[in-house]
């Protein structure tokens, strides 16, 4: 049978079971009309496939599997081609532990560097993410497995990332938070995708018909399952109307009930839901013949990694060519990751890795003499970065600071020896005023479980470094465009700052930074050449004028200094890696495509090219233009949305002190107010410091209390950190149908000060939950 005749032969109670998930890892299956369950696994750089006792946080054991390098490292390769091929050996990971739907990559903008899973994210550029993301989709479902980018959308902070609103203008929403799930759909052929958990404009995103059906579904064509991420259900109906797929992780059959009362009221039809569960049933009549019995090549894949980490690696500092070392170089190693290294973030992307390399290890290998005193050595390798505690899912850091102790143990190195080089490891950016105790600093980021060869291949000169920033480095937070709309606190996070993150404000604005976007260093040099511009693209020559085989990142930029828009003076618009032996020459083309020219008109409400000159630039970083020209464009519509002069700070690219009133104009709506009064299921744990009810404040002091303990001592306690940013809806949503929607909002009453009216709608809830669960499991049984 094929997908639509077999929903002609399921029940409505059937029809509204499948769209929720039967545990925490697998949706609900009907075994009578051959539809099997999706088994749903997190990975975006390694499988964490759990085989016991599931949970969404990796709290308990899962099977081996590669660790690969983070999207964060792998997007410093800006190669394609590299991310296909980790999408691949993850697919094939994914088919051996029986997993249908992998969860990743992850592809949120990263607007500020605080975020504490920005190691998830590939850049603050939707374009090198969108490619990127789309390179590792086809390679995952090259394996006959669906790939699940996420968080879909507007997720760009961890805390009270349950329990936010993103507000957004348009434009920027179109053109910088949604490309690269644009590309990743439209050029990956992505056939799932994880709504986030935050509203965007006032409206969640799994019930947001804006997102899910005006753009995902009829824009963009997206035919694939839309799953939620784990508890970011809120109002079940509204996300079935708007074609949300699959409801997770298993919310018992509460959400089904409220599907069947609201075919009876009115509110939805039948047909509604059989639209929804259509990509459903076809999904698991693709999974149900693939072939789990043959394993994968562990050693392949341990190859593969250290690839990518090689290919990946930035080198940042190279004074007096201190690197490659030379054989026989005597070295001393110095740093808390010298041992125990820091490979990956924490949180629900963290892999049970096959086996884990070591600098303490791995330095055996190489021609290298080992001495104990750093004033013995002539060189001292001191690898360093940020704690396990700064990069975790369900928390923010709190500065973009190195560890204060390893920059103590770095100055007291400095003092000993002047040759220091340093290998860092750190999924986002960092403060760097300990530099100038540096000679050199190679970037490894988060390397994956291969880590420590590649980096000490590239160290001693067997590999040369070919990485390049996919993010900018400010000298200080304070810099960042983002600084003074963090709120928090707050619900409404604005995003005042408009299209200028990352380097679109600091080159626009002129703000100095430590390194800029698309910056990296290699042990030979390049030249540009003969630049030649047409309606089709560029063309350009590279030579490599060094003395080794390299690699270059070549990069386009488009720039409109006429413009009656909002523009960032520079936007990448394409980019390649080239390889080129020394004292060779390669003829580069870059092509122009759909998203070149192009901006959001909200005159419009399409995409539509303004009219004029564009100047061209091209370079080996944002910074570093090597080639200039300019193409004339004809223009699609003359009508602007504003008058630029009546928004000076957008004009400019100066957006750190964007006034109420003028993000307003740029908004073109009211914007929303801070919500006052009582508690309700949409706010968080977190919010109960001020409850009416003493419980609630000694459930927040608790929670507070171990919150803080966690990071002092340094190891994220996942568990508290999600249950902390976690709203009231999540228990109704994540507790396998032991709560309700019913006794949820008795106990917010609870916690509002009435304690006796609320503990009657607990226990009366709790009764009435399990009779009508046991009702309606049997009535499936029976189906």
């Amino acid at each position: 049978m094929d997908a639509k005749e077999i929903i002609s032969k399921l029940t409505l109670m059937e029809k509204a079971a499948l769209l929720s998930g039967k545990n925490e890892w697998e949706s609900r299956d009907i075994p009578r009309v051959g539809v099997q369950s999706i088994t749903f696994s997190d990975g975006p750089h390694g499988l964490r496939r759990q085989e016991g006792a599931g949970d969404h946080l990796g709290l308990n054991a899962s099977l081996p599997a590669t660790c690969f390098p983070t999207a964060a490292t792998v997007a410093n390769s800006w190669d394609p081609q590299l991310g296909e091929e980790i999408g691949a050996a993850l697919g094939e990971e994914a088919v051996a532990q029986n997993v249908d739907v992998l969860l990743g990559p992850g592809l949120n903008m990263k607007r500020s560097p605080l975020c504490g899973r920005n190691f998830e994210y590939f850049s603050e550029d939707p374009i090198l993410a969108g490619k990127m993301a789309a390179s590792y989709v086809r390679g995952i479902q090259s394996q006959h497995v669906y790939s699940c980018p996420k968080h879909f959308a507007v997720n760009s902070r961890e805390y009270r990332r349950m329990a936010m609103n993103a507000v957004v203008d348009e434009r920027t929403l179109r053109e910088i938070y949604l490309t690269a799930f644009e590309i990743a759909v439209k050029e990956g052929k992505a056939k799932a995708i994880m709504s986030a958990y935050n509203e965007v404009n006032g409206k969640y995103a799994n019930e947001n018909e804006h997102l899910l059906v005006d753009i995902l579904r009829n824009e963009w064509g997206f035919d694939g399952i839309v799953v939620t991420d784990w508890g970011a259900s809120n109002d079940h109906v509204a996300g079935v109307k708007c074609q949300s797929n699959v409801e997770m992780p298993n919310p018992g059959l509460d959400s089904a009930r409220e599907l069947l009362a609201a075919v009876e009221d009115g509110r939805i039809t039948e047909e509604e839901i059989d639209k929804a569960i259509l990509p459903v049933v076809e999904a698991a009549l693709y999974f149900q013949d693939n072939d789990h019995t043959k394993g994968f090549d562990k050693e392949a894949h341990h190859a593969i990694a250290k690839k990518a980490t090689v290919n990946s690696a930035v080198l940042l500092k190279n004074d007096e060519d201190i690197l490659p070392l030379a054989g026989g170089t005597k070295v001393c190693l110095k740093g808390p990751f010298v041992e125990k290294p820091r490979y990956q973030g924490s949180g629900s992307s963290q892999v049970n890795s096959t086996k884990v390399e070591t600098i303490a290890e791995q330095i055996k290998n190489y021609d290298l003499t080992v001495v104990e005193n750093p004033q013995d050595a002539d060189v001292v390798l001191f690898f360093f970065g940020l704690d396990e505690i700064a990069e975790s899912e369900g928390g923010d850091r709190m500065s973009i600071d190195v560890p204060e102790y390893q920059i103590k143990e770095l100055e007291s190195l400095a003092v000993a020896n002047k040759h220091i080089v340093g290998v860092m490891s750190a999924g986002s950016s960092v403060k760097m005023p300990w530099l100038d105790k540096l000679q050199g600093l190679l970037h490894g980021y988060l390397t994956g479980q291969a880590g420590a060869s590649a980096i000490l291949d590239i160290i001693t000169g067997k590999e040369i470094p070919t990485g390049k920033l996919s993010e900018s480095y400010p000298f200080a937070y304070a810099d960042c465009s983002i600084v003074n709309y963090a709120g928090t606190e707050k619900r409404n996070l604005q995003y005042r700052e408009g299209p200028f993150i990352g380097y679109r404000y600091y080159d626009t604005a002129e703000v100095a930074v430590q390194f800029p976007f698309g910056y990296g260093l290699s042990y030979t040099t390049f030249e540009y050449s003969a630049l030649t511009v047409s309606e089709n693209g560029v063309k350009f020559t590279i030579t490599n004028t060094g003395k080794r085989d390299g690699a270059e990142i070549a990069q386009l930029y488009i720039g409109k200094v006429e413009s009656g828009l909002i523009r960032p003076k520079k936007e990448l618009k394409g980019f390649k890696k080239v390889w080129i032996s020394a004292g060779g020459t390669a003829e580069v083309a870059i092509p122009f495509d759909d998203k070149t020219f192009r901006y959001f008109s909200t005159v419009s409400n399409k995409w539509e090219i303004e009219g004029g000159e564009y100047q061209i630039y091209v370079g080996a970083s944002v910074a570093d233009i090597k080639l200039t020209g300019s193409i004339t464009q004809a223009g699609t519509i003359t009508e602007l949305p504003y008058d630029i002069e009546t928004l000076p700070s957008y004009k400019s690219g100066k957006v750190r002190n964007v006034h109420y009133e003028e993000f307003e104009k740029l908004y073109a709506q009211p914007l929303p107010e801070e919500k006052v009064g009582p508690l309700d299921i949409n706010d968080a744990f977190c919010q109960m410091e001020d409850a009416k009810s003493g419980i609630g404040r000694l459930v927040y002091r608790i929670l507070k209390k171990k919150l803080d303990q966690s990071y002092e001592k340094g190891i994220p306690d996942l568990n508290i950190m999600f249950i902390y940013n976690m709203p009231f809806r999540a228990m109704s949503k994540m507790t396998a149908g032991m709560v309700s929607r019913e006794m949820t909002e008795s106990i917010v009453t609870i916690f509002n000060g009435h304690f006796f009216r609320g503990l009657g709608g607990v226990i009366g809830g709790f009764f009435r939950n399990r009779r009508e669960n046991k009702k309606y499991e049997e009535r499936l049984r029976r189906s």
